[in-house]
């Protein structure tokens, strides 16, 4: 699996991602999902500029992000002092070292002049769940990455609106049902929302996530792109669904087209 075969620690797993990431992860937290690979490739490259991570975990996003040279420097903000270490493994392990920074860092306090400068770009992964939603061990990383533990929706877009640039681009992936919050939150820090794309299963299901692209100090005016599905409707129930032709574009790529 590459250099990261050095860096494993007896808690964690090393998985290859492509052909050209290999990914440290914890064996009891969150496995790599679907919605890492759409975040990433929502995001726009801005190939001179400055981009920041909010709530990085093990650093998949900017990893993705760094391995197709979107920016030329990531800031990746994580709060919870294992996985910032485990990020700067995964950074080190992949070689990329010269194009992301890991900061053991709380959303809820950084400013551009933790930085010292503003970005172009923010982008995240907020946690989908209230605190208050259910029962869950505030120490189980699961339930950490999963509930507001450190941060809600609203603490997200504020600091993507302290740290960005005006102009600069926010980009987002969220639970639909939260959609009314997540906007208004971005009103809020004077991030306007410009594009938005509904993620489904299939064709007759709901849509379990939504991506978003903010701008701020940006003019009224939303595209809302049309649905992505990730699997037909026709091998609905099979045990492994193919991913639609689109999808599979997405993954070859890293790139939503419009």
């Amino acid at each position: 699996m590459g250099e990261l075969s050095e860096y494993v620690k007896e808690d964690e797993r090393v998985d290859r991602v492509n052909e050209a990431l290999t990914l440290l992860s914890k064996v009891d937290g969150l496995t790599l999902g679907t919605d890492s690979y759409l975040l990433a490739a929502w995001v726009r490259p801005v190939g001179r500029g400055r981009a920041a991570e909010l709530g990085a975990g093990t650093g998949i996003v900017s990893l993705l992000c760094a391995a197709r040279g979107r920016f030329a420097h990531i800031d990746a903000l994580e709060i919870q002092e294992d996985f910032a270490d485990m990020a700067r493994r995964n950074v080190a392990g992949n070689g990329l070292d010269e194009r992301i920074t890991v900061h053991t860092c709380d959303v809820r306090k950084v400013r551009a002049d933790t930085l010292g400068y503003e970005v172009d770009a923010v982008f995240a992964n907020p946690p989908y769940r209230k605190q208050s939603d259910g029962k869950q061990n505030l120490s189980d990383r699961q339930a950490i990455a999963r509930h507001e533990v450190y941060g809600t929706v609203a603490d997200f877009c504020a600091a993507a609106g302290r740290l960005l640039k005006h102009g600069g681009q926010f980009y987002c992936v969220f639970c639909p049902e939260r959609l009314s919050e997540l906007m208004a939150a971005l009103r809020e820090n004077r991030l306007e929302p410009k594009r938005m794309v509904f993620v489904h299963a299939d064709e007759r299901s709901e849509p379990s996530s939504v991506l978003i692209c903010a701008k701020k100090g940006g003019a009224v005016g939303l595209r809302v792109l049309p649905p992505l599905l990730l699997h037909e409707s026709k091998d609905r129930g099979a045990k492994k669904r193919a991913l639609t032709l689109r999808v599979q574009r997405i993954y070859e790529t890293m790139r939503i087209e419009e």
